[in-house]
């Protein structure tokens, strides 16, 4: 089956690619052929007719995440209708569209305006090509890659949290969350079902103090080296979004040694609501990993021996490379869409302990296979 997506280079599109890859990957770990063949686009797309029909045509599915959210008041609106106008005049047969609309579109403002002029393009389109569309409202989006200063609140929040710095904060404000993820699966799995119609995307409230409080927490306590509870899938996905914020700086991290003539004593991972700990003995040359997870805390502490522990994040091509040995040991704590590996790159055996936020759950294991290097 064929996806396009649009605005890959944002937020929800890229939270999108990343799930269908991580399918992909899920079947090719089976030995299953991949389920989907994924068209990226971003906005450069749009103003080449040739590549915007090659990633469109034999589309089964379009997942339209493409937005102008930052221009004067004439691109806004009008930006935004164009976008729809030049995707609906690509479109070919009738494949399933899922449109990301915003609460804004109510309002009588340039960009409400512009995003309610899109709608009604894209469902024109979908009435004279009797296909499925979809038009999604959202509220505020928040996840991994949130870029802070640039209309999201949660991310500017989580980085000015990292550079211990103190925002200005409208006591008044509030905010309606709904993590990217969920709602790029929600549009994933609308477009697959082949359905139409009008959704509203309901997320958790909260005001803009309370918000802040709840960073800052996280802040505070990972600081001092003990994970919040995670037991509420929400509470994991912004403290994710939030670790997302301290990288690549702050690895490799840090743990206090507790010594004296008996030896050394040190606590390894604290907190977390529960979780999970194993250890593994690897030989040299070896590589475990090399895979994701969507929404798991995971960390590595090598214990005895010589590692190289690679990170990259998901459909992107930069690798960090930090070289760990048991000597001193030191955690690495996995940001969520980074695929990650750890080798052993000494000449005696790696013994490494892993901690997870949850236990291990075979039908659901949020783990997916996808190499770090090549």
């Amino acid at each position: 089956m064929k996806i396009a997506i649009t605005g890959t280079g944002g937020l929800l599109g890229w939270h999108a690619a990343v799930r269908l890859h991580a399918a992909n990957c899920a079947a090719a770990f089976r030995g299953e052929a991949a389920p989907y063949e994924v068209a990226a686009l971003d906005r450069a797309a749009f103003n080449d007719e040739a590549r915007l029909a090659q990633a469109l045509d034999g589309a089964d599915a379009v997942l339209h995440f493409a937005g102008i959210n930052r221009a004067d008041d004439d691109a806004l609106e009008r930006g935004n209708i164009a976008l729809a106008e030049r995707l609906a005049g690509a479109l070919k047969g009738a494949p399933s569209l899922v449109y990301a609309n915003s609460t804004h579109t109510g309002r009588d403002i340039p960009y409400g305006r512009g995003k309610a002029g899109a709608a009604r393009v894209l469902a024109d389109w979908a009435d004279g090509a009797q296909a499925a569309f979809t038009d999604l409202t959202l509220p505020h989006i928040f996840g991994e890659r949130g870029r802070p200063h640039y209309n999201n609140v949660t991310g500017t929040l989580c980085h000015q949290a990292v550079r211990g710095e103190s925002p200005e904060i409208n006591p008044d404000g509030a905010v309606e969350l709904v993590h990217a993820g969920a709602a790029a699966q929600w549009a994933v799995d609308r477009a697959l079902s082949g359905q139409g119609g009008l959704h509203r995307m309901l997320g958790r409230h909260m005001t803009i103090p309370d918000l802040w409080d709840r960073i800052r927490g996280f802040h505070e306590s990972y600081g001092a080296n003990i994970f919040p509870d995670l037991s509420d899938p929400f509470d994991r996905d912004l403290f994710n979004t939030y670790r997302l914020h301290r990288y690549p700086g702050a690895l490799p991290g840090h743990l206090t040694l507790n010594t004296d003539p008996r030896g050394t004593l040190f606590e390894a991972a604290k907190g977390g609501g529960g979780g999970q700990t194993f250890m593994s003995w690897t030989e040299p040359g070896v590589t475990r990993g090399d895979h994701f997870h969507l929404g798991k805390v995971a960390r590595f502490l090598v214990m005895q021996g010589q590692a190289t522990i690679r990170i990259r994040q998901v459909l992107g091509s930069e690798v960090w490379d930090y070289l760990v040995t048991g000597d001193a040991p030191t955690p690495i704590d996995m940001p969520t869409l980074h695929t990650h590996s750890i080798e052993n790159t000494g000449d005696t055996p790696l013994l490494t302990l892993f901690w997870t936020h949850e236990i291990f759950d075979p039908g659901n294991p949020d783990t997916f296979a996808d190499r770090v290097l090549g």
